[in-house]
């Protein structure tokens, strides 16, 4: 239903004329202007219809406001450019003008115009303004892209008529930016948007208009049009061969939805927003009805929506800009086609079909394309006629087809090439082939998960992890990953564990547990591919257990042996071992790359030697932790003698600590830490030391002083403060009441800290308040981040007996802010909790923190009421 709320031009001009005041009648109008279209975008009228709506109703305001205020026959003209030039003004977009006057006296209007642009900001009108003669246009036109494809949208809005003419010839394609030179520069800036965005349409906060996917990438497609044709509209496309209608509808379905969320953006912000921020994704998913249910929630639908129109959008945008070279940069002249097998040619350095009804009579083709680019890696692309055929006839791909043994030979095929996987598994995706040969891929394909934990969506994040394993096998990216890269080129069958990273994540979505539903996927796949059962088997437990390896690292202390023993029965074999690792890391890396860091690498890399070292031993056969203390033990006094120091006085010190501390440390951070302590006397105390860890990926902060209640809560208080994360505690209390603290911490970007000055800065405030803790400033100032704010985790505590170790372990499960860790020290302090180890997680926006605790007796909690105490004083804290 249509409003009857409308802006009426012809009664604004009445109430104009004669009226001593008109600033009221303006702002007023522009409020009506705003109402309106708020209403009828409420009421569900075309966005079509709505976003060159506003762009007629500002021409009218603005009219009015140059008749108020120029001269009738002045030498100038208001000319709308950009999106408004094009009739595209959504609720926020800018209005950008361009003020033409006439060579000959250009400044006569100086006065004029800038009470004009004055009047503009006072009737609440925020306008992007440029003044320029003709001269002006061609010369900065010239120089600047964006200024030529700005004034190549001018629409005439008031002013004379002869110079806005003018200035279109003299910017023409036949004047300056013809149009080879147009679109050549057009596409590199395409480049350079898609390298800001990371050349992905799934980031968690996207661009509306700018994200590969985005609006900018229809416009880009209007432009070159325009340019080379002189086209008005966008059905030109189809006027000049370069779209089906079947296309240009598809075109501008997309360009519908991204339009309408854009303006209910910009109504929901009151302001030019085209980010779509976790603040907002919530309100516009109810608001385009997408509600939760027991699998998902609306706003994960919503996004995957918005995802899959932009990959669409993506799609149509690759095939025409194809298009455009072949017509504008090639001119039709296209090389002779050269051979490549009965179906395939080359033409140009692009991949096309030997006869557009290949795909009908031999649909196996549709696999071999991706084949056949494989093993020619000179190609350049496909070609868009080619593309456009596999867009028409993907169909094709049926139970039928995925039965066929060649069509499954053919896809094990493309998987087990040396070079191309990567490229062609994501070209597969992008032309619909890889969710029509998998169809559980479709599932996750744009499928978002609303957590600041997966950047990306669950396809993208699936072919970024056969990425990272297919970098392992290039030479020159040897050096990111030695160990996996031996590890690798040792692999018996490669392809396997690319089969598994592409299961990994596919039951994602669809309710109960994706490890489990995918792990029964990948089996039926593998057998219907004809792999072995021991194959299938492998693929099949390396999707089930995919996070089995990163847990163990991130959340258990990998330094009890039996942990070690626990993963290694679980893990069975060497081969399992190796398989696990490089999936494990490559899937890490791949959910978010910029939260990756040498402090994870080293967390699997131990977990992965240790458990190898097991089982080379035998499982029968476990390494007992006297053994291990003593390996230890001997390794550093070695080390210490060959410094000259004293083994007996080691020794000694040594009897003052417990086992876990052995277990933990390496021989040489025992060795540094006993040489530390020995060289140190107790005026010197507290002694607080920082030195980048040569094996742990971080840095580590030491601590020798004497023990108090609030000492953990103290020192986290103040990394915090000073903005670091704290990924690993260590708190190891002597006999004789002083207490070594070893913190692994990293600088907020991942690294460990490099620059003297930082070191310096933070062992003085360290020293400083463990000397004075009652005259320190302990509160946590940092603001919780933007992101955070929009998810909430409730706090859950579980706990669990560790009896063979003597000691409780807490698993915290809370929101992540400043401060948790200083808050969770001062409820131990409270509860006369002693902590022994501490591994800290952050998973997003989600802390997942595990505390190895005992009583002030180095005994397990035992009561029910010590548990209760402790659990209700850190839920008090943490509220």
């Amino acid at each position: 239903m249509t409003s009857e709320i409308s802006f009426d031009p012809g009664q604004f001009a009445s109430q104009l004329e004669g009226a001593t005041n008109p600033l009221p009648i303006f702002r007023n109008a522009i409020k009506q202007v705003y109402q309106v279209l708020k209403t009828r975008f409420e009421q569900g009228d075309p966005i079509t219809a709505l976003v060159p709506m506003r762009a007629q109703m500002i021409d009218n305001l603005l009219l009015q406001a140059w008749k108020l205020k120029m001269p009738a026959n002045a030498e100038a003209a208001m000319i709308a450019v950009g999106g408004y030039g094009r009739m595209e003004l959504h609720p926020g977009s800018d209005i950008d003008l361009m003020i033409l006057l006439d060579e000959q006296n250009p400044d006569r209007y100086s006065e004029t115009l800038a009470e004009l642009l004055t009047f503009f900001w006072d009737i609440g009108l925020e306008v992007g303004h440029s003044v320029r003669t003709v001269a002006e246009c061609v010369s900065e036109a010239k120089q600047d892209i964006t200024i030529a494809t700005n004034i190549m949208e001018a629409r005439l809005l008031a002013g004379q008529e002869a110079l806005f003419q003018q200035m279109q010839a003299s910017t023409g394609p036949d004047s300056i930016w013809p149009s080879e030179r147009f679109f050549t520069a057009k596409w590199e800036e395409q480049k350079q948007r898609y390298l800001r965005y990371e050349e992905t349409i799934s980031n968690l906060e996207p661009n509306i208009k700018e994200s590969p996917g985005g609006l900018r990438d229809i416009q880009m497609i209007g432009w070159v049009v325009k340019r080379h044709y002189g086209a008005k509209t966008m059905h030109d496309l189809v006027v000049h061969g370069f779209l089906t209608e079947e296309e240009y509808l598809d075109l501008m379905d997309c360009q519908d939805y991204l339009w309408r969320i854009r303006f209910a953006l910009h109504l929901l912000t009151g302001r030019r927003e085209d980010r779509i921020l976790f603040d907002y994704q919530r309100t516009l998913a109810s608001q385009f009805g997408y509600e939760d249910d027991k699998q998902e929630l609306g706003v994960e639908k919503f996004m995957q929506q918005y995802y899959r129109t932009a990959l669409r959008l993506r799609r149509m945008n690759e095939l025409l800009l194809q298009l455009f070279q072949e017509v504008i940069l090639l001119k039709c002249h296209l090389d002779e086609p050269k051979p490549i097998n009965r179906r395939f040619q080359s033409r140009s350095g692009f991949l096309e079909v030997v006869h557009k009804d290949i795909f009908t009579q031999y649909p196996l083709a549709l696999l071999e394309l991706f084949l056949v680019m494989e093993q020619h890696p000179e190609l350049n692309g496909v070609r868009a006629s080619t593309i456009r055929l596999i867009r028409k006839h993907r169909h094709l791909i049926d139970d039928d087809f995925r039965a066929d043994i060649r069509a499954r030979s053919l896809f094990m095929e493309i998987l087990r090439q040396p070079v191309g996987i990567t490229h062609e598994l994501r070209r597969m995706n992008r032309y619909g082939i890889l969710a029509r040969y998998i169809p559980a891929f479709l599932n996750i394909v744009g499928r978002m998960q609303y957590d600041l934990f997966h950047v990306f969506t669950v396809d993208k994040h699936t072919l970024f992890v056969v990425r990272n394993l297919r970098r392992l096998t290039v030479p020159q990216y040897r050096g990111e990953f030695p160990l996996c890269s031996d590890i690798m080129e040792k692999l018996p069958k490669p392809e396997l564990i690319y089969i598994a990273a592409i299961f990994h994540d596919i039951a994602k979505g669809r309710g109960g547990d994706h490890s489990e539903l995918g792990a029964k996927d990948a089996w039926d796949f593998c057998k219907l591919h004809g792999l072995s059962d021991y194959d299938s088997r492998l693929v099949s437990w390396l999707v089930e257990k995919h996070l089995l390896m990163s847990i163990t690292a991130q959340r258990k202390d990998t330094s009890d042996p039996d942990v070690i023993r626990d993963f290694a029965q679980m893990v069975k074999n060497p081969v399992h071992l190796d398989y696990l690792y490089l999936l494990t890391m490559a899937d890490i890396r791949a959910t978010d790359p910029k939260k990756w860091n040498s402090w994870k690498n080293s967390l699997l890399r131990e977990l992965y030697i240790a458990t190898k070292q097991a089982l080379l031993r035998g499982l029968q056969n476990p390494q007992e932790r006297d053994e291990i203390v003593q390996n230890k033990q001997a390794g550093a006094l070695h080390l210490l003698k060959s410094e000259g120091l004293d083994p007996d006085s080691a020794i000694a010190h040594w009897t003052t600590l417990s086992l876990d501390y052995f277990l933990y440390h390496t021989w040489e951070e025992i060795a540094w830490q006993t040489r530390m302590i020995l060289a140190s006397t107790p005026e010197q105390l507290p002694l607080v030391l920082l030195r980048k860890s040569s094996t742990r990926g971080g840095s580590e902060i030491f601590l020798y002083a004497a023990d108090r209640d609030d000492l953990f809560a103290i020192i986290t208080s103040l990394l915090d403060q000073l903005g670091l994360n704290i990924v690993s505690a260590r708190i190891e209390t002597t006999h004789t009441n002083l207490t070594l603290n070893s913190f692994l911490v990293l600088e907020q970007d991942g690294s460990p800290v490099e620059e003297a000055g930082r070191r310096d800065e933070i062992c003085d405030l360290l020293r400083d308040t463990l000397i004075d803790p009652e005259s320190a400033n302990l509160v946590v100032s940092r603001r919780i981040p933007r992101r955070l704010k929009h998810f909430s985790t409730p706090t859950r505590i579980d706990f669990v007996q560790d009896y063979g170790n003597q000691r409780t372990i807490m698993k915290l499960l809370t929101d992540d802010r400043p401060g948790l860790l200083s808050q969770v020290g001062y409820a131990f302090a409270k509860c006369k909790i002693k902590l022994i180890n501490a591994k800290i997680a952050t998973i997003g926006a989600e802390a997942e923190d595990t505390f190895f605790i005992t009583d002030r007796n180095d005994k397990p909690l035992a009561s029910r009421e010590q548990f209760e105490a402790l659990e209700k004083e850190i839920q008090e804290r943490l509220r």
